[in-house]
């Protein structure tokens, strides 16, 4: 008995010890170089590394870049996020719930987007967004609204604006599959008993389906913060390599052009952190915010 209990947790130990040794070295280690390094001014190349505590740190609170690229980031999390939950919930609840002709057909065309890379999206866009030969522009000329037209990618006001309609296309397909397949799971009776008491589809909506799926979006809002930061460096990097002078440029993007591109790779670790703190405490408030009792079927 004895060495049958030894032997499965030999196997348990075997199985979950490659794991555990990749988790570590590709993760924990590498994390804390990161917050190792910040604490060095470093140009990444060289063997001089001079040890400057939080100076660094210091740093970032007067640097008018890093405090801008920190505006477009939150304004990038909050536009995108709140708009593709929108938009990917009552996408769902239309093509679950309602009975809609071509439902097939609709649902292909919202998750579409997930089926291209990041790269194709953007040059995608960038096409479109195109002054001179762009769909906007010339659907505006054709309209004979010439005032309206604009160097898109090139305006300071409205360039931040362009990537985040470019990352909500991207991703509302992706969670509407997600919402549907949790819409779908809600029993039919529920929805019946809430007829025959005379509520109406937008009560139903509130009072049924969202109150059930609600661990599903609490879920997937986490994963959707976490999932923007990263894609927006590469709707950034493709569509405008944080221009015009610096409109555009996110945390991750600013990052990587201090770390990779400005020789000051203690500096951009610094920036790494505050990613990683900030993105960290985002989560963890989001999940106090959105806790409630489950409610079961």
């Amino acid at each position: 008995m004895k060495d049958k209990i030894m032997s499965k947790k030999f196997f348990v130990w075997a199985s979950v010890l490659p794991a555990v040794i990749l988790f570590v070295v590709f993760m924990v280690i590498p994390t804390i170089n990161v917050f190792w390094m910040s604490l060095f001014k470093w140009g990444g190349l060289s063997s001089n590394k001079k040890f400057v505590g939080l100076d660094n740190f210091k740093i970032l609170l007067k640097d008018e870049n890093f405090i801008k690229s920190f505006q477009n980031t939150l304004l990038l999390l909050v536009v995108v996020t709140i708009v593709t939950m929108l938009l990917a919930i009552i996408a769902a609840a239309i093509l679950s719930r309602e009975n809609v002709k071509f439902k097939n057909f609709f649902r292909i065309v919202f998750y579409l987007p997930n089926i291209l890379s990041v790269v194709v999206i953007s040059a995608i866009f960038s096409a479109i967004l195109d002054p001179n030969r762009g769909i906007i522009n010339e659907s505006l000329g054709f309209l004979g609204l010439d005032s309206l037209k604009r160097m898109w990618l090139g305006d300071q006001k409205v360039v931040i604006w362009c990537i985040a309609i470019a990352m909500i296309w991207q991703a509302v397909g992706y969670y509407m599959v997600m919402y549907m397949a949790s819409m779908c799971s809600i029993p039919e009776s529920l929805y019946e008993s809430a007829e025959l008491e005379g509520a109406s589809k937008i009560k139903q909506f509130f009072q049924i389906t969202l109150p059930l799926i609600w661990n599903i979006i609490r879920t997937t809002l986490t994963f959707f913060i976490i999932s923007t930061m990263n894609l927006s460096f590469l709707f950034v990097k493709v569509m405008t390599s944080g221009g015009p002078d610096g409109s555009s440029e996110v945390l991750l993007s600013y990052m990587y052009g201090q770390a990779y591109t400005n020789s000051s790779y203690g500096y951009g670790m610094a920036i790494g952190v505050t990613i990683f703190v900030f993105s960290f405490g985002l989560s963890l408030l989001i999940n106090k915010a959105t806790k409630r009792d489950v409610i079961e079927f």
